[in-house]
Formats: structure tokens, sequence, C-alpha cells
């Protein structure tokens, strides 16, 4: 990714598209009970709250009553057309993880099998996105977090501390494929999770090889623990990897949320802010809801001379909907070099 001299000026960058991430699943609804929804109408409520704060992506988990993470694609539709209709404009990102929290005190964080996950594809109403995991990795998401982060809430808990540092994200070349070709067949866009450069490199391939031939949207995750470190030095090694025109929301957990954030906004990227990534303010002082997350951020965009997108804007911006006939018209439009011409695209692939 290019940046030449007024690429930091605010009137030389797209409009700031922020996602909320308000939903929190790895919480219980005791760890943040003023800003943890629980009942369906809280949880639609919540979505036009972060919209009104200046949010236009949400990123989507369900709860159930119990206060614990829906594995129900029932629910899943129930909320997305509870949000479709309080919100139109909003886009609606769903959580690919589904199971991201342990059914039970002490058990391990597990995440559901391929042919679940699969069915998100078939939600009904749809979603404008869903997040793709790329390449099976470690996900401590605990790693780079402080005593203090979790002190009083439910992840200091021995137990349910072990079962989120030992999770693993399973995301193998099938599932990948599979799970791509069956989003975009549904008019669904992938919205890429990238750990590192090779989870990049993957989709990249994927695009070479006509498996996904749509607009590169995706998160650079920078949580540690077995994905990628929240340092100027990793985001710029990073940046360096993608091409132009790609669309990057830059995502890092509790105190480092709005740092990395800060960086993204001035360099002309897009944020994620909510309590499923930090509760606290930067001193440690107070938890933060989310609206008060997306409110500061629309603060310090807007002070820097960078406005903020309004629903049907970051739609454009996100290319929502966007998909190509072929793969050439597929790398061209993302800023990738054409394939060569006669060779094999991978190991004993041949281009599709």
């Amino acid at each position: 990714m290019n940046f030449l001299d007024g690429s930091l000026f605010p009137e030389n960058q797209d409009k700031l598209v922020i996602t909320a991430a308000p939903y929190g699943p790895e919480w219980i609804p005791s760890d943040f009970p003023q800003d943890i929804p629980v009942t369906m109408e809280e949880q639609v409520q919540k979505a036009v709250d972060c919209y009104n704060a200046g949010a236009t992506v949400l990123h989507l988990h369900v709860r159930e009553l119990d206060g614990k993470g829906s594995k129900r694609l029932s629910m899943f539709n129930e909320l997305i057309a509870g949000v479709r209709k309080a919100v139109p404009d909003m886009i609606i990102q769903v959580g690919g993880s589904i199971s991201f929290a342990p059914e039970t005190d002490g058990a391990n964080a597990k995440w559901l099998h391929d042919d679940t996950r699969h069915m998100l594809a078939e939600l009904d109403p749809k979603p404008d996105q869903v997040t793709v995991t790329v390449n099976t990795t470690q996900m401590n998401v605990l790693e780079h977090m402080e005593a203090e982060d979790i002190a009083g809430t439910s992840l200091a808990d021995p137990q349910n501390n072990a079962a989120y540092r030992e999770m693993i994200v399973p995301s193998g070349p099938g599932f990948i494929e599979e799970h791509v070709r069956r989003l975009s067949a549904a008019g669904i866009q992938s919205a890429f999770q990238f750990y590192n450069i090779n989870s990049f490199e993957t989709v990249e391939r994927l695009m070479r090889r006509g498996i996904y031939k749509g607009p590169l949207v995706c998160n650079w995750v920078a949580i540690s623990g077995g994905m990628d470190q929240p340092t100027i030095y990793s985001l710029s090694n990073f940046l360096r990897a993608i091409p132009d025109g790609t669309m990057l929301t830059v995502e890092s957990s509790m105190r480092n949320v709005l740092p990395i954030n800060m960086m993204g906004m001035a360099m002309g990227l897009h944020v994620r802010c909510g309590i499923e990534d930090n509760l606290w303010n930067q001193s440690r002082t107070e938890k933060m809801s989310t609206v008060q997350q997306i409110e500061q951020l629309v603060r310090m965009s807007r002070e820097f001379g960078r406005e903020v997108a309004n629903g049907k804007e970051a739609r454009e911006i996100l290319k929502i909907g966007v998909f190509y006939e072929t793969i050439e018209e597929t790398l061209a439009a993302n800023g990738f070099a054409p394939n060569p011409k006669g060779r094999q695209q991978g190991y004993l692939r041949r281009v599709a």
C-alpha cells in the first residue's frame, strides 16, 4: 500500500468507517451490566445507539436470556431482522466464530463444526458480511492483557481464563474455500480476518485461483497470542504487503485499541471499537461503553479533519454487494498484478 505526498491529509482519504463490536461475547452481563444487552429488544437498541453515535458497521453476536452467547442461528436471524428494521443503513457483519465462549464453567472455548459454520451463508435475512478467519492459529486473547484489565471480571476466573488462553481458531484450506464459495453464492461479502501477512497471502492465492472474486475487505487483528503484535512496526510491515485499494480496518484489544485506532485514522484506514475489544478508558480509571468509545473516535477524527462516513457512504467504501466476473477483473480491481500467463498458481493447481 503506497503512502505518497499528501496521503496523510484528510481530503485525500476516504471518510472514516467505524465498526462497533458492542456485544462482547467473552464477557458475562455482570462484567459490565450497564452496557451488555441481554434481551432481544436491548440488543437491537444497542445497534441503534451505536449507529446514532457514528458507527456504520455492526459486528454482531447474539445472547440468550441467560446472558450466554447464543449458538442458535434462529437467534441470529431474529437479531438481524430487528437491526434491519431499526437501522436499515447499518452494515451487518456477523461474527463468524458463532461459538466464541465456553458452554459451561471450565469448558474449553470451542468453535462449532464446519457444517454449522457454513450455515451462516443461509441466514435469513442475510447479513452484509460474515467474518472469515484465515488459517488455523492460536487465539490467546489474553496474551497482552494485564491483570488489572480483567480484575473482577469473569475472565479472571482461573477456569474461564484457561479456556480463553488456550483457544484455537480452526480454519484449514477446505473450510476457507468452501465457506467463501457459499458466502459469495449467497451475495454475502467475506470480511477477512488477517492475523499476519500469511493470512493475507492465503487470500491473495484464493483470488488468483478464482475461488474468491470480490473486493478485499479485511481486518488487521493485532491482539497477539498467535496474531499480530499491536505496534507500528507490525502495522507498517503489513501495510507494505497489501495492495492499494484494500479496505482495511485495524483491530486490537484493551488499552491498545485507542492508539492503534489513532494510527489507523491518521493513515486513512478504518477503525473498530466496542466492549468486545476493550472495557476501559486509557487511564483505566473507569469502564467505557461502546457508545462512549464510538463518540471518542468520531470526535478525534473530526478534529483531525477526517469526516465520518454515514451508512450509505460506508456501503460504497466497503463495496457491499460487489462481486467480479473473472479472475483478471478481481486482481485488477484489488490492485494486484495479473497472473503470469501459462504458469501454475500454487503447487499442482491451475487457474480455475
